[in-house]
């Protein structure tokens, strides 16, 4: 299995905390974050990894380098000049012919538990060119923004403010994309952000849903930080 890391943006919500890292170093219970999250996506069955880079790309490169300390095979794909945005940046990936005919992709400050086999599998029944995985959040952390049938993702929308009570579920921060999927609708060379095409998709219902029972924890924040590392040290073992 090969999962892209989204891990290129600026983090500017999270520079106060360490301004001189990108935010997937960002130390996280004793260890920078990306040592969790390659550590998590290795013991899922990962063996790939693509790491889509842009702000301080060279740390990054300095820390992760070939991905052989976590039993992976790490390539780098890195944004020069202007970001081109989340799907900009897969895009730039398969221009550049390192993704998979299938990839999963991750957010670079993304700590999920949620068993990726199945979710490959799920991909595969599907017979649809993207998933995504959801969480029923119910308006918890921040607005619901998907309604989901079970099985496929009928209505996907970003930044709703107001949801309906229909929208129970939330991006889970994981996705399956088909690479043909992705030089078929994602503009090459142009800033483009993964959610327009999550939306086309499912408004013409080939956006498979997968429903995962265990909470997301992200960096992305001072409070999911907080959260995180409250996890990771309390956990056993």
């Amino acid at each position: 299995m090969q999962c892209l890391i989204l891990a290129g943006g600026l983090g500017t919500r999270m520079r106060a905390q360490n301004p001189a890292l990108p935010k997937t170093l960002l130390p996280v219970a004793g260890r920078p974050f990306a040592d969790w999250q390659l550590e998590w996506l290795a013991s899922e069955g990962v063996e790939s990894v693509i790491y889509s880079i842009g702000h301080r790309a060279e740390l990054i490169r300095q820390f992760v380098q070939d991905g052989r300390q976590w039993g992976l095979t790490v390539t780098y794909v890195e944004e020069t000049g202007e970001l081109l945005g989340t799907g900009g940046a897969i895009r730039l990936a398969s221009d550049q012919g390192v993704l998979d005919e299938h990839f999963f992709v991750l957010y670079g400050d993304s700590y999920l538990q949620v068993d990726l086999r199945a979710v490959d599998r799920a991909f595969d029944e599907s017979g649809l060119p993207a998933l995504m995985t959801v969480y029923e959040n119910l308006g918890e952390w921040v607005p619901s923004n998907v309604v989901f049938d079970g099985s496929t993702v009928v209505e996907y929308r970003k930044g709703v403010d107001n949801p309906p009570p229909s929208m129970r579920y939330i991006d889970y921060g994981l996705s399956v994309l088909s690479q043909p999927t992705v030089t078929e609708r994602i503009p090459s060379q142009q800033r483009y952000d993964l959610a327009d095409l999550m939306t086309q998709l499912s408004s013409e219902h080939l956006l498979a849903g997968f429903l995962v029972r265990e909470r997301f924890y992200e960096i992305g924040s001072p409070l999911g930080l907080e959260q995180l590392d409250e996890f990771l040290t309390s956990r056993p073992g």
